[in-house]
């Protein structure tokens, strides 16, 4: 087999390029340490390596997370701490309030502070964080969650929603705490009530509170299923309890309805409910006390909802306004009405009709109820629309396209602000001399020291719950952490080169480049002249 003077050449050529660009190669990864520098290198190790260094980004984002979840939670955290401490002065106001021998000059200073301790608390719950943003507002950032009303009552104006943040890849947190959850789901002690039914006027002889829920699970398993209830005294010392059907559930009352009429604070707890009873014999009882007292009779029930309306601000210039609701259809109201609030819209066609949508309303609304407006707009037959077992009072004829936001108050909850204002209310109310209003005043008393244990108990479980996802932030950032170590490992062991065999391969591809360079020497040097 001929081989020509130029295969000869070209041989020698390319085999010393090859070798000389393998020692090369070789000579950079003995200096750096890096093996796989393209997937040419190593298909399969160049694609483990993409995927890993995508874990280590998500890895690095998690990391972020979990600091803005923490920095988050610690400002939300620190508010409520402060709040719990005004709430324990506000209660330690209330109890001392219950004094026999504080004065209306007394329990009026004490409302002053109270009024200082509420514009606190305005403050705190409508605190922002670094950013701006509304702390308890939920995902509505940029509303102050609390307003106040005309009427000098609170309204929560944020959402539900949880601002969530994914911290792992099995793991999401929330980075806030809404006003819903720490101040608005505050049980109300205060949602049952009494009215005097005999003798009609009320002769001043028995005081009988509305009654403080002292055990929910009893009130809503037991005491709502027999309501409404009679509670009729028989004697001076006795009283009869029947249910909604008739049947005596006496017994189940503290000492089976027997009471002490000269007794001070007696209280009567029965189904959950504990009630202030108060006997006051007028001259010439001591004749027949047990004829005095019997036939006084009370109903005792649970609240009814009540139901309130406000104007949207962008209404038109009739400033008609919802003056009063009223439930008109039990059973329809109860299957009917959205939870959450309602929005009357009137007609942008035709003032005179309206729908009723469940808020919040949105292009996709479907209305729950429609109607045309009754009534002729006179204080005698105001204009009024019904719909879903409810009937709205107008003051003035709406204009086309005004909308009302309609708020059913169930009576289960009450945010601490409304529990500060009342009992501030019944502070400032006179009673020395008076033992009815004293009466009336130990009753609030006692709704509103419920009512702010009851605040009290739903901020620290808004603070443990925080507590709770910042050890899960500990955990998975320890957890994160442990990934991201051993995934640099993993990448390190596909892209980093054996140093022990990097050098035996760079030595071997250096011996073959010297012998590579001495063959195209020798071949160059060949001629045919030197056989002649």
């Amino acid at each position: 087999m001929r081989i020509s003077t130029s295969q000869f050449y070209n041989t020698n050529s390319a085999n010393y390029q090859r070798n000389f660009a393998n020692t090369v190669k070789t000579q950079q990864e003995a200096s750096d340490g890096i093996r796989v520098r393209t997937a040419a290198d190593d298909p399969v190790g160049a694609a483990r390596l993409l995927q890993l260094e995508q874990q280590q980004n998500m890895l690095k984002q998690y990391s972020g997370n979990i600091t803005n979840v923490r920095n988050a939670l610690g400002t939300a955290e620190s508010t409520l701490s402060s709040i719990g401490t005004i709430l324990q002065r506000v209660n330690e106001l209330a109890v001392s309030s219950g004094n026999a021998s504080f004065t209306d000059a007394d329990r009026k200073a004490n409302a002053d502070e109270l009024s200082s301790l509420e514009d606190q608390l305005f403050s705190l719950m409508n605190s922002k964080d670094e950013n701006g943003k509304y702390l308890f507002s939920g995902s509505k950032g940029d509303t102050p969650p609390y307003v106040r009303n005309a009427d000098g009552t609170y309204s929560y104006q944020g959402d539900q929603s949880s601002l969530m943040l994914q911290v792992g890849d099995m793991l999401s947190l929330a980075a806030n705490e809404t006003g819903y959850d720490a101040f608005e789901q505050a049980l109300n002690t205060s949602r049952s009530e009494t009215k005097l039914t005999v003798p009609s006027p009320d002769d001043g002889r028995i005081s009988l509170s509305n009654g403080q829920v002292s055990g929910s699970s009893t009130f809503n398993d037991r005491f709502r299923s027999g309501e409404p209830y009679s509670i009729e005294f028989t004697s001076s010392t006795q009283f009869k309890i029947t249910d909604t059907n008739g049947n005596d559930v006496t017994l189940e009352a503290t000492q089976g309805g027997k009471f002490d009429p000269n007794g001070e604070n007696t209280s009567i707890n029965f189904r959950g409910v504990d009630l202030r009873l108060d006997i006051t014999f007028k001259p010439g009882d001591e004749v027949d006390y047990d004829a005095a007292l019997a036939g006084h009779t009370f109903t005792l029930g649970a609240k009814p909802d009540s139901i309130s309306g406000t104007r949207s601000p962008g209404n038109g210039a009739s400033g008609s306004q919802v003056t009063g609701a009223s439930i008109t259809d039990e059973s329809l109201y109860k299957a009917a009405f959205p939870g959450g609030g309602a929005i009357l819209k009137i007609s942008d066609s035709d003032p005179t009709k309206f729908d009723l949508y469940a808020a919040p309303m949105d292009a996709n609304s479907r209305p729950i109820g429609s109607g045309t407006l009754a009534g002729t707009g006179t204080a005698a037959d105001p204009f009024t629309a019904t719909a879903a077992g409810v009937t709205f009072e107008l003051s003035t004829a709406p204009d086309a396209g005004d909308s009302f936001a309609i708020k059913a108050d169930t009576h289960q909850t009450q945010n601490v602000l409304d529990t500060i204002g009342q009992l501030r209310t019944a502070l400032m109310t006179p009673m020395d001399k008076d033992p009815a209003a004293r009466q009336n005043f130990l009753a609030s008393l006692d709704s509103a020291i419920g009512n702010i244990a009851s605040a009290t108990n739903q901020v620290s479980s808004s603070i443990s719950a925080i507590g709770g996802r910042g050890q899960a932030l500990d955990v998975q950032a320890e957890t994160n952490e442990a990934l991201s170590t051993e995934n640099l490992k993993t990448q390190s062991s596909i892209r980093e080169s054996d140093p022990a065999e990097v050098m035996l391969r760079l030595q071997m591809q250096t011996n073959m480049l010297q012998a590579s360079l001495q063959a195209y020497a020798k071949v160059a040097g060949l001629s045919l002249v030197n056989y002649i």
